[in-house]
């Protein structure tokens, strides 16, 4: 079982402001987004083959829990592809719940491979400073 705190991880993209002007507009893929930040980091830290490995891993396990997942693949340079033909296929929520269940297993299985403190780093260095609004731009969130 997943510590709450990796799901809150996963749940990050979705908290984003919906309309706030210039802001950086979330949609219901934005959690897939999150794999992207940590694709370089993570090439980085396990060379490709090693992070394909670990993003093959966490897609298997989150199809378990979303089904619709079956259309995404992990491609050779560690992407995801088949968001396109996932995106007519499932509605928003689905969408939005099928990328947060995929990032909170890749984030589970980074734990159990570099520890809770290397992840923690690797989060809030690669992923939380694109999450800050400035105050004078803040709005609602869709919480």
């Amino acid at each position: 079982m997943l510590p709450p705190q990796t799901r809150d991880f996963g749940q990050a993209p979705s908290r984003l402001p919906k309309r706030c002007g210039q802001v950086l507009r979330v949609d219901e893929f934005a959690a897939f987004g999150v794999c992207e930040m940590l694709r370089q980091p993570l090439i980085t830290l396990a060379g490709v083959a090693g992070f394909r490995s670990l993003l093959s891993r966490a897609l298997t396990l989150a199809r378990a829990e979303a089904p619709s997942l079956n259309a995404v693949q992990v491609a050779a340079d560690g992407s995801l592809q088949g968001l396109d033909e996932l995106r007519p296929q499932v509605d928003a929520n689905q969408a939005r719940e099928a990328g947060i269940i995929l990032i909170t297993q890749l984030l589970g299985l980074l734990v159990r491979v570099v520890g809770e403190a290397t992840t923690l780093q690797l989060v809030t260095s690669e992923i939380l400073p694109d999450f800050k609004v400035p105050l004078e731009e803040r709005c609602t969130y869709g919480l």
